[in-house]
Parts: structure tokens; C-alpha cells; sequence
């Protein structure tokens, strides 16, 4: 019934197995992916035709993480698995970015790409997994896909890269002080075609030497899939490239000029309108049977590209006029906003990012259910791109994989500046506001959230800037590097190369890579020239806030507290009792873990205090020869019980109340009465002995043991 192909090789410190043949038969191409023991199946599918009038390339991936493949059951009222995680839609993105480049240009037919894990050991992320899955099923199923492409993470520790570390040393990255980095890398065989990665602050040779290896390290898994493909591979997919060449003579000669014209319109507004004006002319002049050429948008797009990057690698000019390393204007604004915690305007150019910090407690840390386990985050960063930003009218609806990729971008690139939790004790949520856009918002969110937190007077270790680079390659081997890319040169330059960091080093890098033949020079160069961008804002940067920021009166105000781990049960008291009746005494809240740290917040200092007192009232043990305030809670024959320290009461006997003698201890002291004691010390059975009489009741000070003879003389 089922004619299996399975190939394995060893790979890091694993076996990495792929199967087809058995499941999900009907779909062009199925494999699963198993390294150690994490399995992800991926299906492709995809259309025969493409829909007419279709002017771009659908293809969708979906990534989804199964409990089931840990053994767990879905939190949650419905127990089902539902909308797809953070980690689901930038695996998704992840996978998608590699391989959309390597569709033969002009295939215009759906694909889908759907992923699945079905089996996690807790070591190996299967993230990786898919994306060799993913490969090695678009390389058998027989559609135009010029790859196999392979990938890896790579660590670095002590100075050596490590391939495919445990999923355990990613995924809480912040509190592994020697791991220094976590990098995602995809390629061909002779070329890389993604970069994802968070680093602490690594230098440009060391992330370079990181891609490099990582390069190096899925050889094996590219010459692993051309091996099952030899044995199992689908007939290819008649498909022919459209030859839309006349099309594009006429298109070109009768709007060359016009467009060249257009986008050497420096303001962007100005210069849409102008190309969106040279186009409709262009079509206008066409015959009837040109204009409803299904290729004329791709006509249309090769002139517009043809025109810009002919520009800048001939002429060195861009279509905003400046040179080719050059950042555009740039405008820092802290602190205003005056409710909120933290705020900045960061401006470069048309773009702009409003950037808002709000300061929380442990109770604000967000929970994060995934399937190697329940873990907390206390930074969260939130992206939003609405369309006014780019001056259109468009749908505005819960956050898109783009808004969750750049975010996510942005977090990656602050995350490595912190200060520990121990150290500031906060839940840090940053919102980036995307008001103006042509180029890098998710690089204007990164500059306008480390200005942000500044403000917020959260003690960074150093001010964090990026800068998106581009590259025009040219088929006979020119190029230039652009620095600060303009949305135009995103859309139709052959690079996407985000690096933000610090001025020690490198914090954060992804780059896109559309065509193959990006070379390690290039790569290095691109390094270099991003470096030089990112100082100079930096230095922008530095001149408008310099350090942290006065601490909002709004914002809470933390105190920590070490108790011992036999006091937690005291503290929280039965069913929460006490820890209730501190807060709401208190008016402070206040959080515990199992470590006996506590964490007390309110803005009023007060409150902060009253409430330490009481958990300190618990907790602490008297100290003798100390003096407290008490009351007196039962007269008796002997003397009278005071409650002196929390609930702690101690016996004051008849001979120190005062030092003359007593019919009576009623004679001085009623019930309900303040008094002041010093601790004597504890009998042989453990009773308090208190003293009044050797404490000025008035004062509260120790009375001097000359004033005592006095006393008795």
C-alpha cells in the first residue's frame, strides 16, 4: 500500500531522518522531518492554474505546534488549539521568507505550505525542523522551486558556534549570561537566503563568522534532501516562464522618460502620485489587446525596477537625492507624553515611530504557554502600522504577521540591553505607534524604544539604534549598498538587511535575501557600512537624551524583599488570607514567588512602607536588647502580656513594670494601653521576657542606669 522513502544522516549530535510515502499522499508533496525526537510533517500543495487576472505570487505558510506532540493538554475553557501563537506566526514568516525568492519568476499559482509538529523531545526547536521539512516537500512535489534550501540555528559560547543548540538555551536567552547568541540561518547551496538572530552585542567578524558557519553546517541537510529528491521526486510541473518581452519594449518606450521622471521626485506623496500618473499613461498609449495583457502589471513593475536601480549603480543616485551611505534627517523627542511613563518621538526622514513605556509589576508579566513549557516575560513590545501612516484608507483589524514579525524584530534588538530583574524589578511594555512610514519602521521602533525607556528612567546598559541597508545587484556582477532604505528601494532592490545594536556591538540582524550570488564580501561590506549608519545615530541619539530619565510619578514604585522560603506559607497565610489583608491594608500590591523574593509596588511611598512593615512584622524574629512599641492585650495577676511585634506577645512580669513596687499591675496599666518594652531575652522555655521599666515611656529611649539608681533612691 505504501512505497516509503526514507533517507538519514548524522547531523550535530543528532539523527536527522526524512520519510515520505506514508502520510498525507494526496498532496503534492509530503515529508517528515525528524531530528532526535522532533518530528514536523509538511504537506505542499499547489494549483494547476493560476486565477485569472492574478499579478502576485499567493503563497501562504502555516506552521502549527500540536500539544499533543509534548504530551499536554491546550490551556484555555475550549481545550483546543486556536488562533496561532506568537511563535506559530514568525515560524510561519521564518519558513516563507527563504523560499518565496525561489519560485521560477512568473509562477503565479497558489501554494500552500502547511506544517505541523507531531512530535517535540523538548531539545531540538522545531521551528528548524519544519523548515527542512518545507524544503525537502516543495523539492519532491514537483513545482518550479529552484532550491533545495537547508537551515540551522547556531549559539555562540565562549567564543565557538554551536550548532543547533537545545531548545532550553534559546528560548530564555536573557538569563544565559555565556550564550551570547541566537541565529537563524537558511541557504541554498551556494548562497545564504536568510538571516534571523538576537545577539549580545556580538562584533560584525563574529556575526559574520556565525552566518559563515551556519552556512557551512547545512550542506549535509541541502545534499540530504537532493538525495531523497533522486529516488521519489515528482515529474517537474510543466511550467513556462511568460516571455513578456515586446510587452515590456512598448511599456519602456513609451514611458521610460516619464518614469524616470517621476523618481527623481524627492518628497514621496509627490512622487507615488507622479508614478502612479506615469502609469496610467503608459497604459493608455498601449493597444487594447496590450492592456489586457495578464503580464502588463509585470511589465509595468520591471520598468519601475529597471529605472531605480539603474539610477543608483550607474549614477551613485538615489531617488531621494542622497549618496549611497548617507542616513536621512533625523529628529529625537523624549518625554512628550505627560501621563505616560515613558515616551519618544523618534523621526528619520518619513518615518516616524511614537514609542510609549509603561511600567508594571510581576502581576503585568505576560504568561507564555508553549510546548516545552509554561514560561513568564516582564519585556513585552508591541507594534502597530496603521494605514494613515502610508496615507491610505485601509481596514484596521487585530494585529497582522507583519505587525507581529516587526515587533518581534524590534524586541529582539532591545532585549539584550536590560538591566536583570533582580536589578529593576518591573514589567517593561513598550508601544510603537508607526505614524509616518517610507522605509525601516521596524528600525524606528527599535531607536524610538530604547529613547522611550530612557525616559522611563529604565536603566539600559546602552542605547540601542538600527538601520536597514539594501543591495542592487546587477547581472554583471555590479552593486551598490544603501544605507537607511527607502520603502521604494525595499520593494525593488535585491536585499532587505536590518542591523540594530549598540556601539560595542551587533544585537540584532535579519536580512531577506531575493536573489542568489550574495557573496561573503558583500555580506561584510554591508556589515560595515550598517555599523557606520548605526553610530551616526547613535550619536543623534545621545545629543537628545543621555542616560536615564527621571522616574514618572506615575509609574510604581518597586521595593524587593528576601524572606526565608519556611516564612512563604506565614506571609500568604491560609486560603490568602494574609496576604490579602496586607493589600488591602496596604493599598500596595504585592507579588511572591517560591523563591521568598517579594515584590511590593504602589506610587505612594506610603503604602509601600506600611505594607513592608507588616510582611517584615511576620517574618522577622526579635531581636533582644531591642526596644518596640507594644500594647497591652490581658492584665493578670504576674504582670500583663504585650503585643510587641506582629502577632508576637511577650509577658512584662509585675517587678518591670516600674521600678517601685506593685499591689497590682491593673494599679498602672489598663488593657488597650500603649506602652514601650525592651526584649530582656527568652526563659528556658521559650517565653518572651519585656521590661517597662527600664525604657522612658515618653521617649521611647533606654533609660540610663544612673537614672535608675536615682529612680530607686
Amino acid at each position: 500500500m505504501f512505497n516509503v522513502t526514507t533517507k538519514s544522516i548524522e547531523w550535530g549530535e543528532e539523527t536527522l531522518t526524512l520519510e515520505t510515502g506514508k502520510v498525507a499522499r494526496q498532496a503534492d508533496g509530503t515529508v517528515i522531518a525528524t531530528l532526535g525526537e522532533t518530528s514536523v510533517m509538511a504537506a505542499v500543495t499547489f494549483a494547476k492554474k493560476p486565477k485569472p487576472g492574478q499579478d502576485f505570487f499567493p503563497l501562504t505558510v502555516h506552521y502549527q505546534e500540536k500539544y499533543y506532540a509534548a504530551g499536554k493538554v491546550p490551556g484555555g475553557f475550549f481545550k483546543r488549539e486556536a488562533r496561532p501563537s506568537e511563535k506559530e506566526t514568525l515560524t510561519a514568516r521564518l519558513i516563507d521568507r527563504p523560499i518565496r525568492p525561489l519560485f521560477v519568476p512568473g509562477f503565479k499559482h497558489e501554494v500552500l505550505v502547511m506544517c505541523t509538529v507531531l512530535s517535540h523531545d523538548l531539545v531540538n526547536d522545531p521551528d528548524m525542523v519544519a523548515m527542512i521539512a518545507t524544503s525537502a516537500a516543495l523539492t519532491i512535489s514537483g513545482a518550479p522551486f529552484m532550491g533545495p534550501i537547508g537551515a540551522c540555528r547556531v549559539g555562540f559560547v565562549d567564543g565557538e558556534y554551536v550548532l543547533n543548540p537545545e531548545v532550553d538555551d534559546m528560548d530564555q536567552l536573557r538569563t544565559k549570561p555565556d550564550q551570547r547568541l541566537d541565529l537563524v540561518v537558511a541557504g541554498t547551496k551556494d548562497a545564504v537566503m536568510m538571516v534571523e538572530s538576537e545577539a549580545y552585542e556580538l562584533s560584525e567578524a563574529e556575526m559574520l563568522g556565525a552566518v559563515t558557519f551556519a552556512h557551512e553546517n547545512i550542506q549535509p541537510v541541502i545534499d540530504l534532501i537532493i538525495d531523497l529528491a533522486e529516488d521519489c521526486a515528482k515529474e517537474p510541473f510543466d511550467f513556462q516562464a511568460p516571455d513578456y518581452s515586446e510587452l515590456y519594449e512598448a511599456v519602456k518606450t513609451a514611458g521610460a522618460d516619464q518614469m524616470a521622471t517621476a523618481y527623481a521626485i524627492l518628497d514621496k506623496q509627490e512622487r507615488t502620485a507622479a508614478v502612479s500618473a506615469a502609469k496610467a499613461a503608459i497604459i493608455d498609449s498601449l493597444s487594447e489587446e496590450q492592456q489586457e495583457d495578464a503580464n502588463l502589471s509585470s511589465a509595468l513593475k520591471k520598468l519601475e525596477s529597471t529605472t531605480l536601480r539603474g539610477a543608483v549603480v550607474k549614477d551613485g543616485k538615489r531617488i531621494d537625492g542622497r549618496a549611497l551611505d548617507k542616513v536621512r534627517p533625523i529628529v529625537c523627542e523624549a518625554g512628550i507624553l505627560p501621563r505616560t511613563h515613558g515616551s519618544a518621538l523618534f523621526t528619520r526622514g518619513e518615518t516616524q515611530g511614537l514609542v510609549v513605556t509603561t511600567l508594571g509589576t510581576g502581576d503585568d508579566e505576560q504568561i507564555i504557554d508553549a510546548l516545552h513549557g509554561n514560561h513568564r516575560s516582564n519585556f513585552m513590545l508591541h507594534y502597530n502600522f496603521p494605514p494613515y501612516s502610508v496615507g491610505e484608507a485601509g481596514r484596521v483589524g487585530p494585529p497582522g504577521r507583519r505587525e507581529i514579525g516587526h515587533g518581534k524584530l524590534a524586541w529582539r534588538a532591545l532585549q539584550a540591553v536590560l538591566p536583570a530583574s533582580t536589578d529593576f524589578p518591573y514589567t517593561v511594555r513598550l508601544v510603537s505607534e508607526i505614524t509616518e512610514s517610507n522605509g525601516s519602521s521596524s528600525m524606528a521602533s527599535v531607536c524610538g524604544g530604547s529613547l522611550s525607556m530612557m525616559d522611563a528612567g529604565v536603566p539600559l546598559k546602552a542605547a540601542v539604534a538600527g538601520v536597514a541597508m539594501g543591495l542592487i545587484l546587477e547581472d554583471d556582477g555590479s552593486y551598490a549598498i544603501l544605507t537607511d532604505i527607502l520603502g521604494d528601494e525595499d520593494h525593488l532592490g535585491d536585499m532587505d538587511f536590518k542591523v540594530a545594536g549598540t556601539a560595542e556591538g551587533i544585537t540584532s540582524l535579519q536580512m531577506d535575501i531575493k536573489v542568489a550570488g550574495i557573496t561573503p564580501d558583500i555580506m561584510e561590506k554591508a556589515l560595515a557600512q550598517a555599523k557606520e549608519g548605526r553610530m551616526h545615530i547613535l550619536g543623534e541619539m545621545n545629543s537628545a537624551v543621555s542616560g536615564a530619565g527621571e522616574f514618572s510619578i506615575h509609574a510604581p514604585r518597586i521595593e524587593t524583599m528576601q524572606i526565608p522560603t519556611d516564612k512563604i506559607r506565614e506571609v500568604i497565610g491560609s486560603g490568602g488570607k494574609v496576604i490579602r489583608e496586607i493589600v488591602e491594608v496596604s493599598g500596595a500590591k504585592v507579588d511572591i514567588n517560591d523563591e521568598g523574593i517579594i515584590k511590593i509596588a504602589s506610587p505612594d511611598g506610603e503604602s509601600i512602607k506600611k505594607a513592608y512593615d507588616m510582611i517584615h512584622s511576620i517574618v522577622a524574629e526579635p531581636e533582644q536588647g531591642q526596644i518596640y512599641d507594644g500594647k497591652v492585650v490581658k492584665i493578670v495577676d504576674f504582670g500583663a502580656f504585650v503585643n510587641f511585634f506582629g502577632k508576637r506577645d511577650g509577658l512584662v512580669h509585675v517587678s518591670q513594670i516600674e521600678n517601685r513596687r506593685l499591689n497590682h499591675p491593673s494599679d498602672v496599666l489598663k488593657e488597650g494601653q500603649d506602652v514601650k518594652v525592651k526584649l530582656l531575652g527568652f526563659d528556658d522555655r521559650g517565653k518572651v521576657r519585656l521590661s517597662m521599666k527600664v525604657v522612658d515611656q515618653e521617649t521611647g529611649e533606654e533609660v540610663a542606669p544612673e537614672k535608675k539608681e536615682n529612680k530607686d533612691d
